[in-house]
């Protein structure tokens, strides 16, 4: 028997992963848990502080530069353009 105690951030859908010991990884594992709130964390998770909110104006700023969402009209002309050729051994 093996008892853990961990605090885990549950994923977008709700469920929570649980990281199992080697030694019990290969059958049946019976789970008891006891849900509550972490001390010192909300339920909701913690407000973004006005620095948090900086930061991630300056990633979103950054990531409009780079225009990953652009449409590609033409993939062949694009290719080209974004292509650089290397030098390959015996092909002149």
């Amino acid at each position: 028997m093996s008892t853990i105690t961990a605090i885990l951030e549950p994923a977008l859908d709700g469920t929570l992963h649980l990281p199992v010991p080697l030694e019990l990884r290969g059958g049946k594992v019976e789970v008891t848990a006891t849900l509550k709130v972490a001390t010192g964390t909300s339920s909701c998770g913690s407000s973004p502080t006005p620095e948090m909110l900086r930061q991630r104006k300056e990633a979103f700023e950054k990531l409009r530069a780079l225009n990953p969402f652009r449409e590609i009209k033409d993939p062949v002309a694009w290719q080209r353009e974004i292509r650089k050729d290397r030098f390959l051994p015996g092909h002149d």
